[in-house]
């Protein structure tokens, strides 16, 4: 196979689970996070940030399994974490981590929504100083982040430009497909009505949806892939409990309620009985298979050849696989194996 992109595993996704074994919280150690990966045998890289206190375990697993990390992902706080932003890629440069994929919260420290023209501004300061360490920043479509509005992408992607700065975006569309239908989750992102009134289109089977308009734009750099279903069933096995923090999920306050798992993750392949909590049924992958064609075959037709990484977004976070039973590395192996076939299959379009 012929391509110009890298194919990774997020390393949220490096878990061996089972009935015995359900997707946990607490990580196995890096170095089994890497052999993981690389047994697979159908990815390229590595995807993800090595923490300050981790990195000579990361160095050693690198070399050991010849896997080296080409992406790395954090999310942010604005007036709160631009140290760590900066911290952060200069671990990427120590790496050769060729791209940061960078989520941007909602609301800033001080606690307002952040504006457009913040993000416009955090972007246009990023990328200059991530691109003097060569690194590329990329700002991404996600649940709890200022983008979780989606009619905010191309205004910001499309100032950036006016700029004379091009816009780096990691399309991950599970956060749109989960909320075809939902309008519990439509009125999260406070876009129900429009959705409803037909000017804002989610299915990105029907024309003028959200991922034909990004790519049109040409700000798709890298793609994550997580199934995820329309209106799909919350994970009932996972509850957040008030003051227990969560990476990228705001901390509920001691006095708040649980609150169960978010559904922006669906089995990539049939579960075997007792490994997932609800009604599985392969027709309702289609939309996440869409968004793989679509992209490949617009990367194929693309002269520039913008996008560079794809990679499996299968994790162990409450509002995704925690505390499922099925085989999270295999999931992620499954849809890494299906980016492959889909390649190949478009490649060899007419």
């Amino acid at each position: 196979m012929s391509k110009d992109f890298l194919i990774g595993c997020n390393g949220r996704g490096a878990q061996d689970s089972s009935i015995e074994n359900p997707i946990s919280l607490e990580e196995v150690s890096i170095d089994e996070q890497f052999r993981l990966v690389k047994e697979t045998g159908v990815f390229d890289y590595f995807d993800r940030i090595p923490l300050r206190g981790d990195i000579d375990e990361y160095r050693a697993a690198i070399e050991k399994y010849d896997l080296p990390i080409a992406t790395v992902s954090w999310f942010y706080r604005l007036g709160q974490d631009e140290a760590l932003l900066s911290d952060n890629l200069l671990i990427a440069k120590e790496f050769g981590a060729k791209m940061h994929n960078i989520m941007i919260f909602t609301h800033h420290a001080d606690g307002h929504a952040v504006t457009n023209d913040e993000i416009i501004d955090s972007y246009l300061n990023t990328y200059d100083e991530a691109m003097k360490l060569g690194v590329e920043p990329a700002f991404e479509l996600h649940v709890n982040m200022w983008s979780e509005d989606f009619r905010r992408v191309t205004p910001v992607a499309q100032a950036v430009q006016a700029r004379g700065v091009p816009f780096n975006y990691t399309l991950d569309y599970s956060h749109v497909n989960f909320k075809i239908d939902n309008p519990e989750e439509q009125d999260i992102s406070g876009i129900r009505e429009d959705v409803e009134s037909g000017q804002l289109i989610l299915d990105p089977f029907e024309a003028g949806n959200l991922c034909d308009e990004w790519l049109e734009l040409g700000i798709v750099r890298w793609l994550q892939v997580r199934a995820a279903v329309p209106n799909g069933p919350k994970n009932i096995w996972s509850v957040q409990q008030p003051g227990v923090p969560v990476a990228g999920m705001p901390t509920l306050p001691d006095d708040a309620e649980p609150v169960t798992g978010r559904g922006i993750m669906y089995p990539f392949t049939k579960p075997a009985p007792g490994e997932w909590h609800s009604p599985w049924h392969a027709y309702k992958l289609e939309p996440t298979k869409e968004v793989v064609r679509k992209v490949l075959r617009y990367h194929k037709a693309d002269p520039e050849k913008q996008l560079d990484y794809i990679t499996t977004e299968m994790i162990n976070l409450p509002d995704y696989g925690h505390n499922a039973k099925y085989s999270l590395i295999g999931q992620n192996a499954a849809i890494a194996q299906f980016v492959r076939d889909t390649w190949d299959e478009i490649e060899a379009e007419t």
